[in-house]
């Protein structure tokens, strides 16, 4: 993850000029070239196909956009755009921006959110996680394929880790998994994942 812009930008010019490219994101004004790798889209490719067996397996009304940007405050020029998101379609009506951008602001069209984690690790920690909770997202993952996070976080020695946080009330509580383990998620109980599942070969 960069910072490339030495001027702040409008969250309407940022979508003007960076809305359709998956690269960018903006956070309090600043453009984010997220550098995304092949192996980090193997992993999120991954884990959306599996995501979408248990959405179709559970008949939920839900979908994950090909692309989607979050604009979690209407005063603050941020546009998340996670690796994963899964929407409620029954809800979309109410989105003020959706028939003409792929623009969600409403917490409650969210269901789930997946980060995967590179070298901005302190966001998807930190930041992300209350930005998420404040939006009321149910579900927020935190794919750390290749265990880069701090040892406060993942602890210690350091290994890939998948945490699953579950909103309760308006904070997330955390779950933690290894390798081998079979992940589970309240959003989708019948999800069968691990996160060997997903890794890159």
């Amino acid at each position: 993850m960069a910072y490339i812009s030495s001027k702040t930008i409008t969250f309407e010019d940022f979508l003007a000029q960076y809305g359709d490219n998956p690269r960018y994101e903006l956070a309090d004004g600043e453009l984010i070239d997220m550098e995304p790798t092949g192996p980090h889209e193997t992993v999120g490719g991954k884990l959306a196909t599996q995501i979408g067996i248990a959405i179709t397996a559970a008949q939920f009304p839900w979908f994950i956009p090909r692309t989607c940007l979050i604009h979690p405050f209407s005063d603050i020029a941020t546009a998340r755009r996670p690796d994963i998101v899964v929407l409620d379609e029954a809800v979309l009506t109410s989105e003020p921006l959706w028939e003409q951008e792929p623009v969600i602001t409403l917490g409650r069209s969210i269901k789930l959110v997946v980060e995967i984690v590179s070298t901005n690790w302190e966001t998807d920690y930190a930041r992300k996680v209350e930005e998420y909770a404040l939006l009321g997202i149910p579900e927020y993952w935190i794919v750390d394929y290749r265990g880069l996070g701090g040892v406060a976080f993942i602890g210690k020695p350091k290994q890939p880790t998948f945490t699953v946080c579950q909103l309760i009330g308006e904070e997330y509580q955390q779950t933690q998994y290894r390798l081998g383990q079979l992940i589970h998620s309240p959003l989708l109980p019948n999800l069968q994942l691990r996160l060997d599942d997903i890794l890159p070969r």
